[in-house]
């Protein structure tokens, strides 16, 4: 399959998946768990999958944040073991998925399945920890869940492809985020300081590693070098991902892509993303 085709695939896997961290259901249920600080409900619902993995796993397997973000989520697994965590995450993106009406027919959920099954069953795990992880929770009765939960395997394992790719071109955890933010890919650099909770040193000197590279101008923007390497990173990204894809051809690829698109179109008309 051409690398355009599990680019496409991918960018549509990502876009149904990512609701989960919009959605006010998520914070309903960590409420429920006793947990309401945003920033630790997020490690603990999507490491859960892992079990009760200290915060050094978590950091080491999201990669972007810094050790004083995920350090927070110290203390979630007492809260609530990783099994209520993982169980209400799926149930908070189950009651969103009501919400918004998501409009997929059993026959289209099915046939999602029948492409989706024999890759998460048959993918090469090996350096995937948080798809290893999500491809072993128990797939849920309801079909659109289960439809959903797979999708998340794909997600993470493209995920972790992607750190291995970072850390073989030497793009540190805090330099990712620069660079995403320098060439739009990430929201405004203050977001991604506020979100990873990088320190103003440590943010000064990965500008400055990305620089001596000759990948941001002075003022922090993005060369044409910057934006090269960003998007030799994507591609080899999908280079690795070719594995994965390897029993599906492009016609199923693109008809999986317009299945499953309609979960981020519901999500998207409802608002999800526009606060």
């Amino acid at each position: 399959m051409k690398l355009q085709a599990i680019r496409e695939v991918s960018v549509a896997i990502q876009a149904t998946h990512r609701f989960i961290y919009f959605i006010p259901e998520i914070a309903e249920e960590a409420t429920r768990l006793g947990v309401a600080e945003r920033g630790r409900t997020y490690f603990a619902f999507r490491s859960a999958a892992m079990g009760a993995v200290p915060w050094q796993v978590t950091l080491a397997t999201f990669y972007n944040f810094s050790p004083r973000a995920v350090q927070t989520m110290t203390g979630v697994w007492d809260a609530a073991p990783p099994a209520q965590w993982q169980a209400a995450r799926l149930t908070a993106a189950g009651g969103a998925m009501r919400r918004v009406g998501v409009a997929l027919t059993d026959h289209e959920i099915a046939e999602a399945r029948s492409l989706l099954d024999p890759l998460v069953s048959d993918a090469d795990y090996a350096g995937k920890p948080l798809a290893a992880a999500n491809a072993s929770v128990a797939l849920p009765d309801d079909p659109l869940l289960a439809l959903w939960q797979e999708l998340t395997v794909l997600r993470e394992w493209r995920g972790d492809a992607h750190v291995l790719v970072l850390a073989d071109n030497r793009v540190g955890p805090c330099e990712c985020n620069i660079l995403q933010a320098a060439t739009g890919r990430f929201p405004a650099a203050p977001v991604a300081r506020a979100t990873r909770l990088w320190s103003d040193r440590e943010w000064t000197e990965a500008t400055a590693r990305l620089a001596a590279r000759g990948w941001l101008n002075d003022d922090g923007t993005a060369t044409a070098a910057g934006y090269e390497a960003r998007e030799r990173i994507e591609v080899e990204t999908d280079e690795h991902c070719a594995a994965l894809w390897s029993r599906v051809d492009e016609r199923s690829a693109h008809r999986l892509a317009a299945l499953v698109t309609p979960i981020n179109d519901a999500f998207t008309a409802a608002g999800t993303y526009s606060g």
